[in-house]
């Protein structure tokens, strides 16, 4: 940068003006391996001083932060876009100018700003003045090709992962109680405790028919299961979390399928910003890649369907059977079961009174968007009515149940007499 055609750019006002150096990595992976990028990034404040800037501020806070679309807002790009409309600055640098911005949308206003202040750009090799057509044309094509290379390489990226997925070998880690063979195969654990934990986990979940209780089950009794380290390889055993027998109950690997593409994400426009954002979990059969039977699982793929039927029906979140719901605090008999006469929508019952045991069914209708309650209407009455009804439609039911059972216990005391006659004593012999 020391050719003179660019240093006759800077002039006096822009000298009496601070100078910014914006550093920036896409990742914190490559804050923590790309250190050398860091240095050159840094080394950026000696070459600004050098052109005769004596106050230089770094900015480095949007290290491990990616610009691309639908990134998180990167607060110091955001400061650097209002230092320079504050008139403060009169050089932004940054070793390349793709760090300054991956959109066209970013990349534009800070073109907009920097001409309207007459603030410079520079680069390691070029100073930019935004007055001069010539620059402009030049920052205008290094922002559009800055904005297509990231797009190529990620479609690149994308394409390789999907290729390779559709073969199943896209494995990043592997699920607890599955390891490779020799041959790179995915087979499971040879450790049996790893497996018979494992597998207790789905029993418990067959008794149970609850995520909550079987994972309250393992907590009450202190029993381990193995987790994937957090950094590194390997298993630790540990109580586990909800959210960990969660994942293990609906993860259809564990059922022998091997799937990609199960929450992809979007971008979203949210208070005028565009963010990115997961979508909702994908069933298994409508992923990308659906791959069935692809290694040894710990249940069969149908047990794994009618268990993801049962968690979809404890979840008052999803569209779920009306007569299947998970048994949830509170004395209310129809809770989860009944929808409303006018507008259909399930009904909630809230509890009242001193100690909270009062239950009222209650229909929202478009309360949350500023409207009224469509209905409402006490339990109690309509609890004891269903249970004079239960009851007498079990009364006769039950009568059969105990003449039968006196029956069956008449048959066996005879039995028990006849072993015990004369001659064949059964408690001697």
């Amino acid at each position: 940068m020391s050719n003179s055609q660019y240093l006759t750019k800077i002039r006096e006002q822009h000298r009496l003006r601070k100078g910014i150096v914006y550093l920036r990595q896409s990742s914190p992976k490559q804050v923590v391996e790309n250190l050398e990028s860091q240095r050159l990034q840094y080394a950026m404040v000696e070459q600004a001083k050098a052109l005769g800037f004596e106050h230089v501020e770094t900015i480095d806070s949007d290290l491990g932060f990616s610009a691309s679309v639908g990134a998180a807002p990167r607060k110091g790009f955001d400061y650097l876009i209002s230092s320079v409309a504050r008139g403060e600055v009169g050089i932004v640098m940054s070793r390349e100018v793709s760090r300054l911005s991956r959109t066209d949308k970013d990349w534009c206003q800070l073109l907009e700003v920097c001409q309207i202040f007459d603030t410079l750009i520079g680069d390691e090799q070029h100073i930019y003045d935004l007055s001069l057509l010539d620059d402009q044309l030049v920052l205008g094509i290094k922002g559009t090709l800055s904005v297509v290379e990231l797009k190529v390489l990620k479609m690149r990226m994308v394409r390789g992962q999907e290729e390779k997925a559709r073969r199943g070998e896209l494995l990043k880690r592997l699920p607890p109680g599955f390891v490779r063979d020799a041959e790179g195969r995915v087979v499971k654990t040879p450790d049996q405790r790893v497996q018979e934990a494992l597998e207790l986990v789905f029993r418990k979940f067959r008794q149970l028919w609850s995520i909550r209780q079987t994972f309250q089950w393992f907590r009450d009794h202190d029993v381990l299961l193995p987790v994937n380290r957090a950094r590194g390889h390997g298993l630790v055993w540990q109580v586990p979390t909800q959210p960990f027998v969660r994942d293990v109950l609906v993860n259809p690997f564990y059922a022998g399928a091997y799937v990609w593409g199960r929450r992809s994400t979007e971008t979203v426009l949210v208070d005028g910003r565009l963010k990115k954002r997961q979508a909702r979990v994908r069933p298994a059969a409508e992923c990308r890649v659906f791959i069935p039977g692809h290694h040894a699982g710990y249940i069969d793929w149908e047990t794994y369907e009618e268990n993801q039927k049962v968690i979809r029906g404890n979840n008052v979140r999803w569209e779920s059977d009306e007569s299947v719901s998970a048994v949830r605090d509170g004395q209310g008999l129809l809770t989860g079961l009944l929808r409303c006469g006018r507008c259909g929508r399930k009904l909630y019952v809230r509890y009242w009174g001193k100690h909270d045991t009062a239950a009222r069914y209650l229909c929202k209708g478009d309360f949350d968007s500023g409207g009224e309650y469509c209905l409402g209407f006490g339990g109690d009455r309509v609890d004891r009515r269903l249970a004079r009804e239960i009851l007498k439609a079990i009364s006769p039911l039950g009568m059969e149940a105990s003449l039968k059972a006196i029956a069956r216990l008449e048959t066996g005391e005879d039995d028990r007499a006849a072993n015990s006659s004369p001659g064949s004593c059964w408690i001697c012999c």
